[in-house]
């Protein structure tokens, strides 16, 4: 008798396969596997809490996470009771070939043994479900004798099936969780140990002793990373000079008191260069390099820093004792090389390409930083897994292919094996490090390509998801300082993302409609922006509304530039002009890619302030979640998903008509604004529809630039610079962003001469001729008309008396604009104009600081003095001596560290709009006329309303 062979069930990839022999590259890799993943989770919380935490409470807590780990793994060891049936050792039936084995009764549907991986792995999920037996003296509900009750043999058969098989899944699936849990226990207690002798070499020696101490001494270090510029920053009103800050580790340090010790302990060198000569001979040391040096030592910034101290260095050329490892010359040669082979290119892509390919941001000047983290595009400078992907790829081909028969890339062209394979990309993956650097990304991104070529080299399978998670927690147990590391933590996430979040949304967007490659980037760049956002949130609080669209739009170019940037960097140790001939075509996606970073920084609405901290950043989790679950609803409806998109392009181009109508701000008929920049002047003069003249552009580009786009300035025919204190010209690269300068005005005095090199050098790139003002010039610009006042030749004594002082008239209204004059310039200005009229508004000179002229104030007796100064400011402006004495005289005092921006209108009468800080108020100024009576400025509101 022949027996039908039983179908076999397709599997669902082969199912939907167009061909009768299924899907050529099936892809059965079933759900993830996430068994990593707690045991990651809890190595990286272990080691971010152990690192500064007492050694008893770290002791302890991992003496007790090991404890209750072996009490789980001898627990599951225990041999579960036998299930119901016969008693071990009973002579079971043998069925011979005269002996018929016996028949199931018919309905005994039993199911198909498993024969594909994912049939046995869903085999305990369906015993699971089977329906619980009767329980011992329960009646069952079907009626005795019926088919299938327990008192029949069918019933006896099902039951004792049931029997068999619960108490297995129970015991496998408690074994299972157990395990893990288990596992997780012993990462976490190893995790903890290592990062707490980590965290102890921070305090252990004489270096943190001498630190809290403030000594000097001369310590002799080994350099473990890439010297690099600090950003210059407004101190005061003087710009501080850039230091190089290098990372090393103290191995001999030599106290005051002459005793030499032998150490290990990691120390931050900051050094401050007296020449350009001396700052390229630091900036040219290279990782491994020893060198011995003489400072003074201080504590770091802040608590659990992994730096034992801070050695500051007054200057010099560095004295070095020991050349860098032959690796590392040849790495810095390579990165050299890359440097040389850009240098033809345009500033922007020759800035960007080194970036790009090693991470060597030596060359990117302050406004393109701004730009990439206004529009969260900063990640492309920092190498990461996109880039080891694409060498990678060079040698194995495409990574679905990369352990087939048909794969390609050099490997499969040259016939070279799987494991030699793995080995050469190991090697590269080695090469990629240190050459890239080992940041945080890069670390990252070589252990889950060292892990994924394992796998290849092995034919075990390769699955990304286990590949991170081991990553995460092989480099949390090699470096316990990654666990506190903000890069380290978006790098995760936005893997994480691409990996889980990233493949469900495209597959949403696929179904809607949208083209494949379209869904894919759309999807993994909204992925990566979700889970990274609310992390920016607590370092910037700010959120990117133009992310996304900047990151599809940029992703185009990032590939060509990242592959041919790389041939350049290999082409570079062989011959420069080849290296320079290829990175000529690599400058285009480069330049792309940066100018599509400052055109969305310059949107109006490119950014929008969130409250910062790890409040913040949950808070925008929350909101971030919300719109996901809003989300998938409203992809049903094309409308709704227009009408939505609409607003988010509002809200980021921000018509100046729109922005009014909705915010209030700016008011119509605004005659002059003082911006809230800080401790620092920018004041705007209207003249004319998207016109006005600047005076001063405070200390910081973006504050400037975000004041100047909210009052919808597209054209600046006169920038006037009272003098060249950085707190009045720093911020004038944000000033000149992405608008038409006829002419900058300066003062005479050129000092301090590094500010006035600045402002000519912004000037020259812009080509924006640079002019003198003189007393007595006169200018008219539609309805505002201008006179020169101060300073007088060869009368001034220093920048701030040196300032250049306008008397303004505009729509009925007369300003004075004293800039930062002292009261010997004041009383100088006053005998000079004898004649000098009443004013109705009075820019109050340097930020209302206690040095004001008593005689020039009865005289001018303005009706509204403004004072820009910046919130908890160290030098205590505005002093309350200024503003009493203001007061009572008459005037209604306002300040932009604690009203923000102020708008002054005068059509009709005098009144003054706040512009920030919650509720603003448009205020009325005392009127002319007698003896006017001071009054409280809170007393003098007469119109409430919102401001921007």
């Amino acid at each position: 008798m022949t027996v039908a062979k039983p179908t076999r069930t397709r599997t669902p990839v082969h199912a939907a396969a167009a061909s009768p022999r299924g899907a050529s590259q099936p892809r059965q890799e079933g759900p993830p596997d996430l068994r990593l993943v707690p045991p990651a989770l809890a190595a990286w919380a272990a080691a971010a809490l152990a690192l500064d935490a007492p050694a008893p409470v770290v002791a302890l807590a991992c003496t007790a996470a090991t404890l209750a780990a072996a009490a789980l793994l001898i627990r599951t060891r225990r041999r579960a009771p036998a299930p119901a049936g016969p008693r071990r050792g009973a002579p079971r039936p043998r069925h011979g070939p005269g002996t018929p084995a016996p028949i199931p009764p018919p309905d005994d549907r039993r199911a198909p043994e498993p024969t594909t991986p994912q049939q046995r792995d869903e085999e305990p999920r369906q015993r699971g479900r089977n329906p619980r037996p009767p329980r011992a003296g329960r009646p069952s509900d079907a009626a005795p004798g019926a088919e299938g009750s327990p008192g029949t043999g069918e019933g006896r058969n099902r039951l004792g099936r049931q029997a068999v098989r619960l108490p297995r899944v129970v015991v496998r699936r408690g074994r299972r969780m157990a395990g893990a849990v288990a596992a997780a226990l012993l990462c976490g207690a190893a995790a903890g140990a290592v990062a707490w002798l980590h965290g102890a070499d921070v305090h252990r020696g004489p270096v943190p002793a001498l630190a809290r101490e403030y000594a000097e001494a001369t310590v002799e270090v080994a350099v473990t990373g890439d010297p690099r510029l600090t950003r210059p920053h407004v101190r005061g009103a003087a710009l501080a000079p850039a230091s190089v800050v290098l990372e090393a580790e103290a191995d001999r340090i030599t106290a005051p008191d002459g005793t030499t010790t032998t150490t290990r302990a990691p120390v931050l060198v900051t050094i401050h260069p007296r020449a350009g000569k001396e700052r390229t001979a630091w900036l040219g040391l290279l990782p491994s390099t020893r060198l011995r040096v003489h400072g003074r030592l201080a504590p770091p910034m802040r608590d659990g820093d992994r730096i034992a101290a801070v050695v500051r260095v007054r200057g010099g050329p560095p004295r070095i004792t020991g050349p860098p490892s032959a690796v590392q010359r040849l790495a810095g040669r390579l990165r050299a090389g890359l440097r040389t082979a850009t240098d033809g290119l345009s500033p922007d892509a020759r800035a960007l390409l080194p970036a790009l390919v090693v991470g060597d941001t030596s060359r990117v000047p302050p406004e393109l930083d701004e730009a990439f983290r206004a529009t969260d595009m900063l990640h492309l400078m920092a190498v990461s897994g996109s880039n080891l992907t694409l060498v990678l790829a060079l040698l194995t081909g495409p990574p679905q292919l990369a352990g087939r028969a048909e794969r390609r890339g050099l490997a499969g062209a040259l016939g070279i094996r799987l494991r030699t394979t793995a080995l050469l990309g190991g090697g590269l993956t080695l090469a990629f490090v240190i050459v890239c650097r080992p940041e945080p990304s890069v670390l990252r991104a070589a252990a889950c390509g060292l892990i994924t070529l394992l796998a290849l080299g092995t034919g075990r399978r390769r699955s990304l998801l286990p590949a991170l998670a081991g990553a995460v927690l092989a480099l949390v147990l090699y470096d316990p300082w990654l666990a506190r590391s903000y890069g380290f933590l978006l790098s995760v996430l936005a893997t994480g993302a691409l990996l889980t979040i990233a493949p469900g949304w495209s597959a949403a967007l696929r179904r809607r409609g949208v083209p494949p490659r379209v869904a894919e980037a759309l999807a993994a760049a909204a992925a990566a922006q979700a889970v990274c956002a609310p992390v920016v949130v607590v370092m910037a609080a700010r959120v990117s509304l133009v992310a996304i669209p900047c990151n599809l739009i940029a992703e185009v170019a990032v590939a060509p530039a990242t592959v041919l940037g790389f041939i350049a960097l290999a082409a570079a140790a062989v011959a420069s002009p080849i290296a320079e001939w290829i990175a000529w075509p690599a400058g285009w996606p480069a330049g792309w890619i940066a100018k599509v970073a400052r055109t969305g920084a310059e949107l109006p609405g490119a950014e929008a302030d969130w409250p910062d901290g790890w409040t913040g950043g949950l808070l925008l989790a929350a909101v971030t979640l919300a719109a996901v679950l809003a989300g998938r609803r409203l992809l049903r409806h094309r409308l709704l998903c227009a009408v939505c998109a609409l607003l988010v392009l509002l809200a980021v181009v921000r018509p100046a008509p729109l922005a009014r109508v909705i915010t209030g701000w700016p008011p119509p008929g605004w005659r002059m604004v003082v911006c809230d920049v800080g401790q620092g002047d920018a004041l705007v003069l209207a003249a004319g529809p998207g016109t006005a003249v600047v005076v001063d552009t405070g200390p910081e580009p973006r504050a400037v630039d975000r004041c100047l786009r909210s009052l919808g300035i597209v054209r600046i025919p006169l920038l006037v610079l009272t003098h060249f204190h950085a707190d009045h010209v720093a911020g004038l690269t944000g000033a000149l962003r992405g608008r038409a300068v006829g002419a900058i005005e300066t003062t005479g005095l050129e000092e301090p001469p590094g500010q006035a090199e600045f402002v000519r050098r912004r000037a020259r790139s812009a080509h924006i001729p640079v002019i003198q003002a003189a007393p007595g010039e006169r200018r008219r610009l539609g309805p505002l008309s201008w006179e020169v006042l101060w300073p007088a030749p060869a009368a001034a004594e220093g920048p701030n008396d040196a300032s250049v002082t306008l008397l303004v008239r505009t729509s009925g209204l007369t300003l004075l604009l004293l800039g930062d004059l002292e009261p010997p310039a004041q009383q100088a200005l006053l005998t000079a104009h004898p004649a000098l009229p009443e004013v109705d508004v009075l820019k109050v000179a340097h930020h209302g600081s206690a040095y004001q002229d008593p005689q020039l104030l009865r005289r001018l007796s303005p009706r509204l003095a403004l004072i820009s100064c910046g919130a908890d400011n160290p030098y205590g402006h505005p002093s309350p001596r200024t503003i009493g004495s203001l007061r009572a005289r008459g005037a209604a005092v306002l300040r932009t560290d604690t009203d923000g921006p102020i708008a002054v209108t005068g059509d009709p009468g005098l009144h003054a709009v706040l512009g920030g800080r919650g509720t603003a108020a448009k205020r009325s100024a005392g009127r002319r006329g007698g003896r006017r009576k001071a009054r409280p400025f809170q007393e003098e509101a007469v119109e409430a309303g919102k401001a921007g």
